[in-house]
């Protein structure tokens, strides 16, 4: 099939590739029906074409009627939800720390301590800078771990992170499509909104329609489950 298809919840055009509709999110599943002859009507009632100005193109087609033989919407889609997504973040949360510290350790001030020059041995002077900056390093590296290793997950064949491969979840556009690497970081630091409005964005999982936080509105994804 090519060209464009129409949800039959919004009447949003698609490209017939698409697994969701761009304009509300609802998945898509492909219909089988044979094409057929546009229905009639009784004289004076409005035409198939008018009562359904969305679905004209599909009539061109041939389709018997806007609900026949293209994608239509399926319901009961499964999304991540709240808590599975919280379970999901804490075993993230792990494995970055995991690998971040000991890099930190080694050259933040953590390494000084290693090489036999604990704290006691600095001056008065030295010791808040020495642990602004190890404090600092460990920062960066957080922060930059936990960028790449999301944005490189989510734009891999896995499209997921590992806590959320665990739970059969996976991160996509509202069409259903993979996320490029800029998407999938445009998507991680839109995070940063949600913790700064006191966790409000991501306890929005648990109340929207589809499970999108403030950081999948603003960057256009969802979490499907399988």
């Amino acid at each position: 099939m090519s060209g464009n298809v129409f949800c039959n919840k919004c009447g949003a055009p698609n490209d017939a590739s698409a697994q969701f509709c761009a304009r509300c999110g609802t998945a898509f599943v492909v219909g089988t029906a044979p094409a057929a002859a546009a229905p009639t009507s009784p004289p004076g009632a409005p035409g198939a074409a008018a009562a359904f100005p969305q679905a004209a193109p599909a009539y061109a087609a041939g389709y018997a009627a806007p609900v026949a033989g293209y994608p239509v919407a399926q319901a009961g889609v499964l999304y991540g939800g709240f808590w599975i997504r919280v379970v999901a973040f804490v075993v993230d949360w792990v494995i970055i720390r995991v690998v971040v510290h000991p890099v930190a350790a080694i050259f933040g001030l953590g390494g000084l301590t290693l090489g036999g020059l604990g704290t006691h041995h600095l001056g008065h002077g030295a010791r808040l800078p020495m642990l602004i900056f190890g404090g600092g390093v460990l920062f960066a590296l957080t922060v930059g771990a936990s960028w790449l290793y999301e944005a490189l997950m989510l734009s891999s064949s896995y499209q997921a992170t590992l806590g959320k491969m665990i739970f059969s979840m996976k991160v996509t556009d509202l069409s259903g499509n993979h996320l490029s690497f800029a998407h999938a970081t445009g998507r991680h630091f839109a995070k940063w909104l949600s913790w700064f409005v006191l966790c409000i964005g991501f306890i929005m999982v648990g109340f929207t329609a589809r499970k999108q936080g403030l950081h999948d509105m603003i960057a256009g994804t969802l979490v499907p489950r399988k």
